[in-house]
């Protein structure tokens, strides 16, 4: 199940109009999982996103790597991280989630990895029209995704938060009158 549904993650990369794509992935207990991005010359900027949307405490370790196993960032019980960092060499960078401290909890993990310079899909252009009004709409529409992107990715990581405050307060609430 699972490799069909990475599968079915890689080709709609593939297939997308987008440069990046937010994937959910099911991280499974004591599992080790690692996706990769190509960069093709260096200084190119790399953008790595994830939150832990579900599962255990909504943490996971994770760690980025780059040509030659080299360390460039990691982290544990991180519940969420938005990452940019140029990379100074050309080649494969991967990006690994650790959830091997997790006994029996799952988790999901929404991620996403932009390479910039990426190319991008084309919008077809409407005849008659010239090149300048084309680049001027397709620079609105990428701002645009962006933004709605990163409003999305607030409103997703927030709800998880607000949960797990309100079960704290609740808990402690329990805790302080059965001990009055």
């Amino acid at each position: 199940m699972k490799l069909s549904t990475l599968f079915a993650g890689f080709v709609a990369c593939l297939l997308s109009d987008a440069t990046a794509t937010a994937l959910t992935y099911q991280l499974s207990a004591h599992e080790r999982a690692c996706f990769y991005a190509q960069t093709k010359k260096e200084g190119e900027k790399v953008a790595f996103y994830f939150a832990v949307q579900s599962g255990g405490a909504f943490d996971v370790d994770y760690a980025v790597q780059g040509p030659g196993h080299r360390v460039i960032m990691e982290g544990e019980k991180e519940r969420q991280g938005d990452f940019v960092f140029t990379a100074n060499q050309v080649g494969e960078y991967s990006f690994c989630f650790d959830n091997s401290m997790s006994t029996f909890a799952d988790k999901f993990v929404d991620f996403e990895i932009s390479v910039e310079g990426e190319s991008k899909a084309q919008l077809p252009s409407k005849k008659g029209s010239s090149p300048e009004q084309t680049s001027i709409l397709e620079e609105s529409v990428f701002k645009i995704s962006g933004q709605l992107s990163t409003i999305s990715r607030n409103q997703s990581t927030s709800a998880p938060a607000r949960t797990e405050t309100s079960a704290l307060f609740t808990a402690r609430r329990s805790a302080l009158s059965i001990s009055a």
